[in-house]
């Protein structure tokens, strides 16, 4: 399994390295108040991080959160008392 994950990071991290060398083009990304001078590839794959991580966040706030609370209230019904018993 580790060796898979380890092929699949580099094969991810090759892609990376090369959109990066094959979009050299100047472009700016105006913030607004600032701008930000870069490369197209390096803009790219920050807006795809950054893609990433929000979808990641907004799948983890939206069904791995509730059910992790869910879990926890339904573990702490059935648990056993410590005081019953002997």
């Amino acid at each position: 399994m580790h060796v898979i994950r380890l092929l699949v990071a580099f094969a991810c991290i090759a892609l990376g390295a090369i959109v990066g060398a094959l979009n050299r083009q100047s472009a700016i990304i105006d913030l607004g108040g600032a701008q930000i001078s870069t490369t197209l590839g390096v803009a790219l794959l920050i807006a795809l991080l950054l893609g990433v991580l929000l979808g990641g966040l907004a799948i983890a706030a939206s069904v791995v959160w509730p059910l992790r609370r869910r879990l926890a209230r339904i573990e702490r019904q059935n648990a056993p008392t410590s005081a019953s018993g002997a």
